[in-house]
């Protein structure tokens, strides 16, 4: 009799610990991202280089993906009410710590000035920039130094939801600068404008911010903390691996382009 509730006992231990392993490894993250080519989009392979490696540190800690895209403000929004599990990518801002907890930096950027070539530009400080006209995107930070000037008035902003505007806006003459990631700032132009336009177009070789990009795990979700420390882990192996770098080889190379 004893072994037989002995057995009994050892085979619901079993079946149960089998359940709870089957249930972490079916447990899915849903990430809220905003459209971001060439690093982030519907449009590439593995919604791209970023998303392939968000969904690659989630499944090596036995978690499936699901990347929801949004307007970046939306992402922002519904990620900080709990929503979603995380959003990627954005760059630090200390006042978004009060809404979320930063990953370890997923992404390192280069941040540029693009105008038209028929513009004569140059700086080499921020306060070169004031009185100018620059488009934007809403719930974009630009850093520190170019955030201060603009809550300050002292550059003036157009912000809209399209990355692609703010090109159609300076080929039109409505704004002197456009700051933007240079990868993506191109990407935008080579997919959205005729090789005129893009002739028309060029960027300062003065990066005004290199940049580094995290993904943000609302504090609303209790465990948040938890899971931030076992993306860390796992994103820390696969940069110690090599695997890291051949996501950008592969970048590089236009592997992600469909």
């Amino acid at each position: 009799m004893k072994l037989c509730l002995f057995s009994t006992s050892l085979a619901l231990s079993l079946l149960l610990f089998l359940n709870g392993s089957n249930m972490a490894f079916a447990q899915t993250a849903n990430i809220a991202v905003g459209d971001w080519p060439p690093y982030i989009s519907q449009d590439l392979k593995h919604n791209g280089v970023v998303s392939h490696i968000i969904k690659d540190v989630f499944a090596a800690m036995g978690m499936d993906t699901s990347i929801k895209f949004l307007p970046w403000a939306r992402a922002y929004k519904h990620a900080s009410a709990g929503s979603f599990t995380a959003t990627g990518v954005w760059m630090h801002k200390t006042e978004r710590e009060k809404d979320f907890i930063y990953s370890d930096a997923i992404l390192n950027e280069q941040f540029v000035f693009f105008h038209n070539k028929s513009f004569n530009f140059n700086w080499n400080t921020i306060d070169d920039l004031y009185g100018m006209k620059m488009g934007g995107v809403m719930a974009y930070s630009y850093g520190p130094d170019l955030d201060k000037a603009l809550e300050k008035g002292l550059i003036e902003m157009e912000r809209i939801k399209h990355p692609k505007q703010n090109f159609k806006m300076l080929l039109r003459g409505r704004i002197q600068l456009n700051p933007m990631e240079i990868n993506v700032g191109y990407s935008s132009l080579k997919k959205n404008f005729t090789l005129k336009e893009q002739a028309q177009i060029t960027h300062h070789p003065k990066a005004f911010l290199n940049n580094l990009s995290y993904v943000l795990f609302p504090k609303k979700i209790e465990n948040s903390k938890e899971l931030v420390k076992r993306f860390n882990n796992a994103l820390a192996k696969i940069k110690a691996s090599g695997q890291y770098d051949e996501y950008f080889k592969n970048f590089e190379a236009g592997l992600y382009n469909k």
